[in-house]
C-alpha cells in the first residue's frame, strides 16, 4: 500500500508540474501573440492612413494630429470619436475617422473613412473583419479594387437611395455570391458622410481650435516681463 501511495503522489506531483509548465507556456505565448497582433494592427492602420491621405497632400504629423469628436450611433461606436487630421501649412485639408459596419456577414467590419473639408471621400480602407475568404473578403484592397469605388463620392453623389449595392437598386457593385459584406460597407460609409454633414460646424471648430492658454507659448515680451518681475521682487 505504501508503494502504491508513493506512486500516486509522484504521479500527482508530475501532473501538477506539467499543468503549471503548460499553463505558464500558454500564458507567455498568449501575451507575446497579443502584443504582436497589436503591433501588426497598428502598422496596418498607419499604412491605411497614408494610403487614404498620402504624405504629398499634407505636411503635418498625421499619426499624432488627432482630435476628439462627439459620439454618434451612426458610426456604431460608443464614446467620443478620435479622428486623424491632415493639414497643409497648418490648415486642415481632411480627416480620417474610424467607422464600424456592424452588419457584416460574420460580424463587425472595421473601416477608416477619409473625408475632405467639403464632404468628399478621400478614400476608404478596411482594417479588420471576419468575412468569408474568397467571397466577402473582397472588401479588402489586397483582394480587389472594389473599395476604391468610394473615392470622390459624397452625399448626393450618388443620390441617397442609390447608396446601396446594385442588387438592391443601388450604385455599387456586389460580389458574386456575396452581397451582405459590400452592402454593410456601403451603408457604413454613407453614415460616416451623414455624420460629417451633421457635425460639420463642431468639426470645423475643433480642427481649427487654437491652443489653450496653458499650451500657448508665451510671447518674448511676456517672458521678459516675467524675468523683470522676478528680479525686482
Amino acid at each position: 500500500m505504501a508503494a502504491v501511495a508513493k506512486s500516486i503522489r509522484r504521479s500527482a506531483i508530475g501532473l501538477g508540474l506539467f499543468a503549471i509548465i503548460t499553463g505558464g507556456t500558454i500564458a507567455v505565448t498568449q501575451v507575446a501573440t497579443e502584443e504582436r497582433i497589436r503591433e501588426q494592427a497598428a502598422r496596418a492602420e498607419a499604412q491605411a492612413l497614408f494610403e487614404i491621405i498620402p504624405e504629398s497632400r499634407h505636411n503635418n504629423d498625421l499619426l499624432k494630429d488627432t482630435v476628439q469628436l462627439p459620439a454618434s450611433e451612426r458610426l456604431a461606436q460608443s464614446g467620443p470619436v478620435t479622428v486623424w487630421v491632415a493639414r497643409q501649412n497648418e490648415q486642415p485639408v481632411g480627416l480620417i475617422m474610424p467607422v464600424v459596419a456592424p452588419d457584416g456577414y460574420s460580424g463587425n467590419i472595421n473601416l477608416l473613412v477619409g473625408i475632405d473639408m467639403n464632404g468628399t471621400i478621400l478614400g476608404v480602407r478596411v482594417t479588420s473583419h471576419k468575412e468569408t475568404p474568397g467571397l466577402g473578403d473582397k472588401i479588402e484592397l489586397k483582394k480587389s479594387d472594389w473599395i476604391r469605388t468610394f473615392t470622390g463620392r459624397s452625399l448626393g453623389s450618388p443620390p441617397h437611395r442609390e447608396w446601396n449595392v446594385r442588387k438592391n437598386g443601388g450604385e455599387f457593385d456586389q460580389f458574386t455570391g456575396a452581397t451582405i459584406s459590400p452592402r454593410a460597407v456601403v451603408k457604413a460609409v454613407q453614415k460616416a458622410l451623414i455624420y460629417f454633414r451633421d457635425h460639420r460646424q463642431v468639426i470645423r471648430e475643433r480642427l481649427n481650435e487654437p491652443p489653450s492658454p496653458r499650451e500657448r507659448p508665451l510671447e518674448p515680451e511676456a517672458i521678459a516681463g516675467k524675468s523683470s518681475t522676478r528680479e525686482h521682487s
